[in-house]
């Protein structure tokens, strides 16, 4: 552990960072997440909790700006942000897609449950916007949707097809759903049937994160983006992961304005304690390569 933090930089500038998990400031949070409700069955949930994940997030940010486009640009900016992974299905979102090409990219989520209609979805998305990626949560559905399930299989061939890759979220989800449906042995399963297909794992894998690590070891088109934490809360084995035979593997993905600030985020980016040459390929280069970035 000494040698790895003596061989550790502090954060580079300059280097046109690329978000693989950010959005606009939602002028209404709880509405954002009533695709969840049908799966919460506790009070706080149900009838108390603004954002599903409250419990564990403080201080989310709030949408306190007329403009959250331009908002979300002038934060970009003063982080050194070049371009960010964003929904395309909110009217604020489409508009920063079509006015800014140079800096938002397109992602939607589909559920599996709704058949050929999901994949009918990935198709009109990516003719309409140029799609870059799908982002899936397993354990969001109605009903819940494992990994590996059957209902899955015609959004991974799409996806192949399109080559597209898959922003997969694992491990225990923070909301108050069952886990079972993101345990991360089942993309072991996927992995072997799809090589095709590009995972990216989301949301930390916890408490998986080692399996995480041995799966990547494993298999070529797994790989593992930090949305959802604090940099002072990546997961150790990711980090060393990382910062060895993983240096390809591992990208940065925010939670803006989801749970986190961007000034939080990148007040504690500089002592994740990556080395030298592993810095531009977690903040830029893998997700360039990833999501098929023209540069």
């Amino acid at each position: 552990m000494l040698i790895l933090y003596v061989c550790a930089m502090v954060m580079p500038a300059n280097i046109g960072i690329i978000d693989t998990m950010m959005d606009l400031p939602f002028t209404d949070i709880r509405s954002t997440y009533e695709f969840l409700a049908p799966n919460l069955r506790d009070s706080e949930s149900k009838e108390e909790f603004e954002f599903p994940v409250q419990y564990m997030f403080k201080d989310v940010p709030k949408a306190e700006t007329d403009d959250p486009l331009e908002h979300t640009l002038a934060l970009m900016d003063h982080h050194g942000i070049e371009r960010a992974l964003i929904g395309a299905g909110g009217e604020n979102q489409m508009r920063a897609l079509k006015d800014h090409p140079d800096r938002f990219l397109p992602s939607i989520g589909v559920d599996p449950n709704e058949g050929m209609a999901a994949v009918e979805q990935i198709v009109r998305t990516h003719e309409t916007v140029g799609l870059k990626a799908i982002a899936a949560f397993p354990a969001g559905c109605n009903p819940p949707v494992p990994i590996n399930d059957k209902r899955w299989y015609p959004v991974y061939a799409k996806c192949c097809e399109l080559n597209i890759p898959v922003f997969m979220c694992v491990g225990v989800p923070g909301p108050r759903v069952p886990m079972d449906s993101q345990r991360v042995e089942l993309l072991d399963e996927v992995c072997w049937f799809f090589p095709e297909l590009t995972i990216v794992m989301r949301h930390g894998a916890e408490p998986w994160e080692e399996l995480a690590v041995k799966l990547m070891l494993k298999w070529p088109n797994l790989y593992y983006s930090t949305s959802a934490f604090a940099p002072k809360y990546y997961p150790k084995a990711i980090i060393e992961y990382a910062n060895t035979r993983g240096a390809d593997k591992v990208m940065y993905g925010g939670y803006f304005p989801m749970g986190l600030t961007l000034d939080r985020i990148f007040s504690e980016m500089p002592g994740v304690p990556l080395r030298d040459e592993v810095w531009p390929k977690f903040l830029r280069d893998n997700a360039v390569m990833v999501l098929g970035i023209d540069t």
